[in-house]
């Protein structure tokens, strides 16, 4: 995807968190290891919900925010991607999925954080900081809540 925009990078990392969740959810129903079938349900639950929250940020922007021009970031640090389910999960196990889901947070992360120390108008820094916060809080969730089912 060609991304010129600050809105069109926020529609990007939203459908990628969309993209991962029916990966996810069309691999649960493949996997054979009742844990990771569970680990696979709940985390499609949670980048559906991460895709939401997404599109909330920028519903609530200002369109001149959106429209801003970004510069060629993803050209230099691309992010690995799952914008094709290659079914991937159905081979792995329950530690494994998780720490490439994490991988994959880890790089959304950095990309926000990045843009917002790269913003130079006031308003674009605000959005990337806050959807920076944003998924760096629902990553560690997610580390808390997927360490409580190993205490299972």
């Amino acid at each position: 995807m060609d991304i010129k925009t600050f809105g069109e990078l926020i529609d990007w990392t939203r459908d990628l968190h969309q993209n991962l969740a029916h990966c996810l959810a069309h691999c649960a129903t493949r996997h054979e290891d009742e844990r990771a079938k569970a680990l696979l349900d709940y985390l499609t639950t949670h980048e559906s919900e991460l895709a939401r929250m997404i599109d909330g940020f920028e519903h609530q922007s200002a369109k001149n925010t959106l429209e801003t021009r970004v510069y060629d970031y993803l050209h230099h640090n691309p992010i690995n991607t799952h914008e094709t389910c290659d079914e991937r999960y159905v081979k792995q196990d329950s530690q494994s999925i998780f720490s490439e889901v994490i991988a994959f947070h880890s790089q959304v992360i950095g990309l926000y954080q990045t843009m917002s120390e790269k913003a130079e108008i006031p308003e674009a820094k605000e959005l990337f900081e806050a959807l920076f916060n944003m998924e760096r809080n629902e990553s560690m969730r997610l580390s808390r809540q997927v360490g409580r089912m190993d205490d299972l």
